[in-house]
């Protein structure tokens, strides 16, 4: 063996030594240096996001917090400073996704309607309600994602904030405010030119979009997939791969209510003795009453879900508590998973058991395709509000 390549192989020992030395000073100096007090998302396949509705700024709860006849915006606040510390929590041992690891990262914060209360009977107007629930959502949001962005928000209008911009059968006062509609419909569609009261329309200016997030889409949908909807859904899916999962939010349930339909007596408009509401565009085909079953409406909404089997969940509010179940349809020959969430003034259980209020946390792990659905229990102890949050029911499914 010769001096030289001795040598050579001395020269490349020592600096394959030294780079390794430099690599594990590197990686000391960043483990020293991160002194973060934001938790991350430990599984890197991971999006997370925080999910909430109904809540009715403009009206009281009977109790809360030791409190009567609580202000909506008090109980937002606390709301508020609750979803702020959810990215800290360790999640449990529940099998579900990253079940046992600390929360971490929220993509996006959603929320899909009812800002307001309907004006009726002293109720303030909609564009005071807005403007609390911004200072809410929009500025005292703090959690990041995990790449240490601030969250996003995305929003959708409720049966409430559509009644207060177009009228209702009910006198309001005022008779009409579209402060939420505006709000929601800039923040959201941005416009070049954003709409004012004056120039906002609901007939023409829908507050629907999608949003593709690490291969899965998520579709928006004004109120409730109706017909004129789905004519915009289906352009939508156009767009998308028949093998790429798909996850529908909404306002209303799948069972939509019958009042919300267009009215279909006389001019159809709205008024004290049909009581339709014409919060969708469909006209209702069903009969000529409030209280006739939706089968129809139902049915066309079945038949589109067929055609597109990669619809794999459906969120909503308007039905005030937290529940998991399958949509069946009004023949029982469709099973969707449909994920139903609390309000925090207007709960069916927790408007009387205020340790019931709760929101819920999306965790979906985008390389499996299994997304896991956790109620967050915020107020368990309203004695001590300062209680962490303790997780509830919970449910896995596969979005394959």
């Amino acid at each position: 063996m010769s001096k030289s390549f001795i040598n050579q192989i001395w020269v490349k020992g020592i600096l394959a030594t030294k780079v390794s030395i430099f690599s594990l000073l590197v990686l000391f100096a960043v483990a020293c240096s991160d002194n973060s007090t934001t938790p991350t998302t430990t599984t890197p396949s991971i999006i997370q996001f925080v999910y909430t509705s109904d809540g009715h700024y403009g009206i009281t709860r009977a109790s809360f917090q030791g409190g009567t006849n609580v202000d909506a915006n008090i109980v937002h606040a606390a709301l508020i400073a609750k979803i702020n510390s959810v990215s800290g929590l360790t999640l449990p041992s529940d099998n579900g996704v990253q079940a046992g690891k600390v929360v971490g990262g929220i993509d996006y914060l959603i929320n899909t309607g009812d800002m307001a209360n309907r004006e009726e009977a002293g109720i303030q107007s909609a564009t005071a309600s807005w403007g609390q629930f911004s200072a809410h959502y929009i500025n005292g949001i703090t959690l990041k994602n995990s790449s240490n962005s601030k969250t996003g928000l995305l929003l959708l209008p409720g049966n409430h904030d559509v009644s207060n911009a177009i009228g209702y059968y009910k006198t309001m006062s005022p008779l009409t405010d579209n402060g939420s509609m505006v709000g929601i419909y800039n923040y959201m569609m941005n416009p070049a030119t954003p709409k004012t009261a004056a120039t906002y329309n609901y007939s023409t200016d829908k507050i629907h979009y999608s949003k593709d997030i690490q291969g899965v889409h998520f579709v928006f949908v004004n109120m409730w997939p109706d017909s004129a909807e789905r004519v915009w859904i289906e352009s939508d899916l156009k767009t998308v791969s028949t093998s790429t999962p798909v996850i529908l939010f909404t306002h209303d349930q799948p069972n939509v209510e019958t009042k919300h339909f267009t009215n279909p007596n006389g001019t159809k408009n709205i008024n004290s003795t049909d009581k339709f509401e014409n919060l969708l565009a469909e006209t209702f085909k069903d009969g000529a009453k409030t209280s006739d079953p939706s089968s129809i409406e139902q049915k066309g909404f079945v038949a589109f879900l067929k055609a597109h089997t990669n619809i794999k969940a459906y969120f909503h509010g308007n039905d005030n508590e937290n529940k998991f179940y399958d949509y069946k349809g009004p023949d029982g020959d469709i099973a969707l998973k449909t994920f139903q969430v609390d309000s925090p003034m207007k709960g069916n259980f927790s408007s009387t058991d205020e340790t019931k209020l709760s929101f819920q946390l999306i965790t979906i792990d985008y390389k499996a395709m299994t997304m896991t659905v956790r109620e967050c229990l915020w107020n368990t102890t309203p004695s001590a509000p300062t209680t962490p949050i303790s997780f509830g029911s919970n449910i896995t499914i596969s979005l394959k």
